[in-house]
């Protein structure tokens, strides 16, 4: 079965394979991905998470959202009433399973990767993978549905962030901290498609199944291979074990979120297949895409963080500059955004991120020490920025 939402090719995103990083990236797999493979994923569009259904049925239906909300807390603990609540115990057991191929050191690597980015994975992260996900009209749509739009931009970034620079962090899988944000956004994500589906007019037909796994792929593949690709922008330059790890890390994060591992990609040929697969039959941004992309432009105006009029409009000015960089003139357009002259700026701090590669990768205590110190950098400004906490 194929939703009225598959086009191909799509409006929005053929434009990004047929020139700039996009081309640059379809030419290193040995063919394009066919119109056919395309049709055979569709399938996915109608595919959900159906434990974690079940367990929100089980918890947050049954007994409410504070009770429930109390009750998860325990999760992953001895504390967790496993016999009366067989649908939650069953989740908890299964993503306590370590895949055979798990690989602890790479696992690091991909997490340091992200850390030692620092403020400038930051700027990938809002301006280039949140942003640029926008774009897609039919992924946002379970955004516009549970009234992302009336909770406003700053809500999201927020969570996004916290999840983001939670799970990347040193000791997150000792600590399970990974284990425990990927339940709670797993079962966002479920309670989100159960209030959609009973409570609104969602077409199954036109868009498929809300938050299905074809979609949470697209979204995985923008933690990875999207995230990869801008830290290549801003002059980054991973060694082969952070890029292989920075994979690892998503499909474990991935499991972790309910994906099927038969989806999620291995090697960044693989990732560049999938993202593939999914953009090109993407319908053209409309309406609600251009009001997600104007509310997140505008997020800086309405933060607590800085705190001057001045400031915020310049930190507004600054992010539409990294959009321009990142996304390039088409996507900004789709989107509603100004082509802010900004973005020249940028190519200054490519040349001295170049630099500082050289001497990050000299040797492996100056690699440490820009992984321990721009990880600091990444706490102090989520600090300051969302009054979050760093770890």
């Amino acid at each position: 079965m194929t939703p009225t939402r598959f086009q191909y090719p799509s409006p929005s995103f053929q434009p990004y394979w047929e020139s700039g990083r996009g081309k640059l990236q379809l030419s290193q797999l040995e063919e394009t991905p066919s119109l056919s493979a395309m049709e055979e994923l569709a399938p996915r569009y109608f595919e959900v998470d159906t434990l974690a259904d079940a367990v929100v049925r089980e918890t947050y239906v049954a007994l409410g959202f504070p009770e429930a909300t109390k009750l998860l807390e325990k999760a992953f603990t001895a504390d967790f009433p496993r016999e009366k609540y067989p649908q939650t115990a069953q989740l908890i057991a299964e993503m306590e399973v370590v895949p055979e191929w798990f690989d602890r050191t790479l696992l690091d690597f991909g997490s340091m990767l992200c850390q030692r980015s620092g403020s400038k994975g930051l700027m990938v992260l809002r301006n280039y993978c949140l942003m640029g996900g926008y774009e897609s009209a039919a992924i946002n749509k379970p955004l516009v549905y549970t009234g992302a739009l009336k909770k406003g931009a700053a809500k999201r970034l927020r969570e996004t962030t916290e999840f983001w620079i939670q799970v990347v962090g040193p000791d997150a899988y000792e600590q399970k901290i990974m284990h425990r944000y990927a339940l709670q956004t797993r079962l966002m994500h479920a309670y989100s498609r159960y209030m959609i589906e009973t409570q609104t007019d969602w077409n199954k037909e036109l868009w498929g199944r809300p938050l299905n796994q074809w979609d949470m792929l697209a979204t995985n593949l923008g933690f990875s291979l999207v995230y990869l690709d801008g830290l290549r922008a801003f002059g980054f330059a991973p060694t082969p074990q952070e890029i292989t790890g920075l994979f690892h890390f998503w499909r474990y994060m991935g499991v972790l979120l309910g994906i099927p591992d038969d989806l999620l990609p291995v090697t960044e040929s693989e990732a560049i297949r999938s993202l593939y697969l999914w953009t090109m039959n993407q319908p053209a941004a409309d309406a609600d895409t251009v009001s997600l992309a104007q509310a997140l432009m505008e997020e800086p105006n309405h933060a607590d963080y800085p705190h001057f009029m001045w400031q915020k409009r310049m930190v507004r000015k600054i992010h539409l500059g990294y959009n321009a960089y990142f996304l390039g003139e088409n996507s900004c357009k789709n989107l509603g955004l100004p082509y802010a002259p900004t973005r020249f700026f940028i190519r200054n701090q490519v040349k001295r991120q170049l630099r500082r590669e050289m001497y990050t990768l000299s040797s492996s205590v100056q690699y440490l020490r820009s992984v321990n110190r721009n990880r600091k950098t990444q706490e102090r400004i989520v600090k300051r920025f969302f009054k979050l906490k760093g770890k």
